[in-house]
């Protein structure tokens, strides 16, 4: 039967991340992107506990007006690290402007949810190369498998402590970190279609999370819709494809 021994995973973590630092940045910051969610702000906290607070620095990247940013501030106050606030409306509105006479006016809904945190990730590393960073990824496996994070947006990042974990797990980790637990239990939400995560996929996680690690759901309509997802966006879980010209390569 499978079991998950939090507290264990949680100490690999962060000897991880300590060795991630010594081998591509030893006098590096973590820089990460705090939402005031679960995932980032575990993140945080495990970049702490490996780093020290001095060593992690959170960027605040509000779309305007953002109902829940204090629980961004509350996190960063929380774990003692430095932070700063840039607010992406004006970029959004800018390239909004620019793009749309371009190309005769149309812009996608879909376009409205991803450039937001497409502009985010540029800000991150914008100030994470300036600040001698690193930037953190946040997300986890069930995001990834359901395609529930942007491409080349919050999918990217120089490492990413909890790629390989579930929403359960990344939970129990959550718990056994200096987070107070309001922080870990926060409704899951990408804070891009005005809705949690669970309402908008049409599912429970915790329904997902099991599927994820065994393959097995009681409900096969609901399978069926979650197989249909995990296979329409493989393409965004692959490395990008490219022409392999057959020559030799000096780093072969």
């Amino acid at each position: 039967m499978y079991t998950f021994d939090a507290k264990e995973t949680k100490n690999k973590i962060v000897e991880w991340i300590k060795m991630f630092f010594e081998q591509n940045g030893k006098d590096c910051i973590a820089t990460v992107g705090l939402s005031g969610g679960k995932d980032s702000s575990i993140v945080a906290a495990l970049c702490v506990e490996a780093l020290g607070k001095n060593r992690v620095l959170g960027v605040l990247m509000p779309d305007g007006e953002q109902t829940d940013i204090e629980d961004a501030y509350e996190v960063a106050k929380h774990l003692g690290i430095e932070y700063c606030t840039v607010d992406i409306h004006p970029a959004i509105l800018a390239l909004k402007h620019e793009i749309r006479p371009q190309i005769g006016d149309h812009w996608s809904k879909q376009t409205s949810i991803n450039l937001p945190p497409r502009i985010r990730m540029a800000t991150l590393y914008a100030i994470s190369q300036s600040m001698n960073g690193r930037v953190a990824n946040t997300c986890n496996l069930s995001e990834t498998l359901l395609s529930w994070e942007t491409r080349w947006g919050d999918a990217v990042g120089d490492f990413a402590p909890l790629k390989d974990f579930t929403v359960q797990e990344v939970k129990a980790i959550g718990y056994e970190t200096i987070l107070l637990k309001k922080m870990v239990d926060k409704t899951p939400s990408d804070g891009l279609c005005g809705s949690s995560d669970e309402s908008a996929l049409g599912f429970k996680y915790s329904v997902f999370d099991r599927y994820a690690r065994t393959g097995e759901i009681d409900d096969a309509a609901v399978k069926a819709i979650i197989d249909a997802r995990v296979e329409k966006y493989r393409f965004k879980r692959r490395p990008i494809p490219y022409f392999e010209s057959g020559l030799k390569s000096y780093l072969d």
